[in-house]
């Protein structure tokens, strides 16, 4: 079959997995990222190598048009940030690849609440695209474990692994498997992470900001120092009994600083001075 991809580089090997399988590849559509992104310019390099036209600017009822014109069966999405506009007049197929075991954990980004909710099992679930946010009926998914030192990066890893395993399961079996789609259950919708979530309370446990610690890295957590905001990619923290005031810095080494909270004490090891 020929496909177009709308993603970005985190599904990249869900990309190469489809087009591994022997299906053919006719657009990409991406976004583009600052230059704090963890992503890669991976879907812009294969596209510069193979001269599959890539496109940053939302998918519009023309593209689709011009995807049929073009011959396209299915349009594949894996990590897309915009919603995907009807498609049903001009292609045969259209399909998601989900970071979560649906029904739970519908919306933009269900990872960091894996983490913050302690899930220890989570999967990626490819669907059919409706009209809904990740409601549509379930051709397959991919489940794995998930274990109390789980972190963003950890886990964002595995889904990609999970999502590229995944692709080829569909991709082999594809007609039966979308034939038998399942529909889904009354599910929920994750909506995206908010400031609060990010932000760290000294007052709170030491169990409570572990878990922020891991649940955001490079996505950074919030805290205030000394009454200035602060930015934190990496840390740590651990138990222990202590008469220091909560929120104050209690040692200081090569960058490293110590705060005082609840229960126990935390360390800053990979942190900047937040510029607002």
């Amino acid at each position: 079959m020929r496909f177009a991809f709308a993603g970005c580089d985190r599904n990249l090997a869900l990309f190469e997995a489809v087009q591994h399988a022997g299906w053919q590849p006719v657009k990409i559509f991406t976004v583009s990222h600052d230059e704090k992104s963890t992503h890669s310019n991976g879907l812009l390099t294969l596209a510069r190598h193979t001269s599959i036209p890539l496109q940053y600017t939302p998918i519009q009822r023309q593209d689709f048009i011009d995807l049929k014109e073009d011959g396209c069966d299915v349009l594949i999405v894996g990590s897309y940030d915009f919603k995907i506009p009807p498609w049903q007049e001009y292609l045969r197929y259209a399909i998601n690849f989900h970071p979560s075991p649906l029904p739970t954990g519908r919306g933009p980004y269900p990872l960091v609440n894996a983490i913050l909710h302690q899930h220890r099992y989570w999967a990626v679930s490819c669907h059919r695209i409706d009209a809904g946010y990740d409601t549509g009926a379930i051709l397959a998914d991919e489940t794995f474990t998930l274990d109390q030192f789980e972190s963003h990066e950890s886990l964002q890893i595995k889904v990609q692994m999970a999502a590229a395993r995944l692709a080829t399961k569909v991709i082999n079996d594809f007609v039966a498997l979308w034939d038998g789609a399942k529909i889904q259950p009354e599910g929920d919708y994750w909506p995206l992470f908010s400031v609060e979530d990010r932000t760290i309370d000294f007052a709170e446990t030491v169990h409570r900001i572990r878990l922020q610690l891991r649940a955001f890295c490079r996505l950074e957590c919030f805290a205030m120092l000394s009454h200035r905001p602060v930015r934190i990619r990496q840390g740590y923290a651990w138990h222990e009994s202590h008469n220091e005031p909560i929120g104050t810095i209690v040692h200081n080494y090569a960058g490293q600083i110590v705060i005082a909270c609840k229960d126990g004490f935390v360390v800053f090891s990979d942190w900047y001075f937040s510029p607002t």
